[in-house]
């Protein structure tokens, strides 16, 4: 695979010399066809959006991960303070905000 390119616009192709010769003695006009689409499937084309989207997927699952961990550590913070605090009483009502261990 040639991996030799030149920049468009740049160099003209090479006609060879016969048929340049030949093309000003009678005045025919020499066409010259220039391929400038590679052949094959554009990979960069399709792997971008791709990338892009597995990117955002990634990134969603880690937004919910990390949602999930901050909502446990804040359920077990509340279960150990509550524990921690024993019985609230307001005006003779008590509320037991957890149960103990030993019930």
């Amino acid at each position: 695979m040639d991996h030799h390119r030149t920049p468009p616009g740049t160099i003209a192709p090479h006609l060879p010399a016969d048929t340049f010769q030949r093309a000003q003695a009678t005045g025919q006009p020499v066409v010259i066809v220039v391929h400038d689409t590679p052949a094959g499937v554009p990979w960069r084309r399709l792997l971008i959006p791709f990338a892009i989207a597995g990117a955002t997927v990634a990134g969603g699952w880690g937004l919910v991960a990390a949602l999930c961990f901050l909502l446990d550590t804040a359920a077990h913070t509340a279960t150990v303070i509550a524990g921690a605090a024993g019985p609230i009483g307001i005006g003779g009502i008590t509320l037991k905000l957890a149960r103990s261990k030993g019930a």
